[in-house]
């Protein structure tokens, strides 16, 4: 029973990571063309990918939009989940689920949305919009991470801080966020993941100049064929799955410090 369970697990893997053994070794083809057997090994695509100044440029704005949006959606969501910590009752659960919302909602929906109030705000085309909608797509993340984070908080440890005279900004800021720091630094992790990835809502929101990694990678499938793409894809998805790991260990090493 146990070598069928593990056969199966490997083809699962096998037909999951399928599209990424084809994919992948595209971007190291040295035809000029997208095709599969790849003609020869060369990074010519990785240059024009880091050459190209409407490739460089979105990588940049995919790294500004990213980071900033990311230290937004974790700073909103932490203070919703201390606010929400520890609470019961309709209220508290009908504010959780506005900020899961998001999560739930399609990207086209919130694209339009915002596109309508942003006309309004004058902030249609600029960074500070693009930022604000990622920030809101990725606050779930952000919440739901500090959340069980603070849930394995000791109580009694801010407890016997209090009791020792400090102030509750003290305990909040010398005893709380230190101990849920993994939590809040995996949510910022997974929420720069998100923006990298996101390419609806950037279509809806981005002008010419703030024009993403993802989004750039859309245009030039539209367009353009170019194994530059797969050098793009490669790139996209090393960085995921340094992010990913990146992620796993600060929860395993948040597991290690609450034993």
């Amino acid at each position: 029973m146990g070598a069928i369970k593990t056969v199966w697990g490997i083809l699962c893997v096998l037909f999951l990571m399928g599209p990424l053994i084809v994919v992948l070794p595209i971007a190291f083809n040295a035809g000029g063309f997208v095709s599969f057997p790849i003609q020869g090994w060369s990074l010519r695509w990785f240059a024009v990918l880091f050459g190209d100044p409407g490739w460089r440029l979105s990588i940049w704005n995919s790294l500004i939009v990213g980071l900033a949006s990311s230290a937004l959606a974790t700073m909103l969501g932490t203070l919703a989940a201390l606010g929400l910590r520890g609470r019961v009752g309709v209220p508290v659960v009908l504010a959780r689920m506005v900020f899961l919302l998001p999560m739930a909602t399609p990207a086209v929906v919130l694209g339009v949305g915002m596109q309508l109030i942003y006309a309004r705000l004058g902030l249609g085309s600029t960074y500070a919009g693009l930022i604000i909608g990622h920030a809101v797509l990725s606050i779930p993340f952000t919440l739901l991470s500090v959340t069980a984070a603070l849930a394995s908080v000791d109580r009694g440890v801010e407890r016997a801080a209090a009791s020792l005279g400090a102030p509750p900004p003290t305990v909040l800021w010398l005893v709380t966020l230190p101990m849920a720091l993994p939590g809040i630094v995996t949510g910022f992790v997974f929420a720069f993941a998100n923006s990298l990835d996101e390419v609806v809502l950037t279509i809806f929101l981005a002008g010419p100049n703030q024009r993403t990694l993802a989004r750039q990678m859309f245009l030039q499938l539209r367009d353009n064929l170019s194994p530059a793409i797969a050098a793009a894809a490669f790139t996209f998805i090393i960085a995921t799955i340094c992010i990913g790991i990146t992620g796993l260990w600060l929860q395993h090493r948040r597991k290690r410090m609450m034993a």
